[in-house]
């Protein structure tokens, strides 16, 4: 699968949030400031994992010729166990 650039782009911006993070500890920031981030970064993660699982899967389908033995609704569940799995 190729990761396009809004993907790569909101990574980029994660990694920001996750050294910010790391520097609000440093500075002793307070428990609830550096929770907030963290639970925003992990927001950030949950929906980088949802367009990327939603991307493949519709190339996924897209791609799906009568050679694939896969089907509409194995190709689905593989990706909702990926959306399970990530949580």
């Amino acid at each position: 699968m190729e990761y396009d650039d809004k993907v790569k782009n909101r990574l980029k911006r994660l990694e920001g949030q996750i050294k910010g993070v790391l520097r609000m500890m440093e500075e002793g920031k307070d428990c609830k400031e550096v929770i907030t981030q963290l639970s925003a970064s992990r927001s950030a993660i949950d929906r980088t994992i949802g367009v990327i699982v939603s991307s493949n899967l519709i190339a996924c389908i897209e791609n799906l010729d009568e050679v694939d033995e896969r089907t509409h609704e194995s190709i689905i569940k593989e990706a909702v166990d990926l959306l399970v799995k990530s949580r």
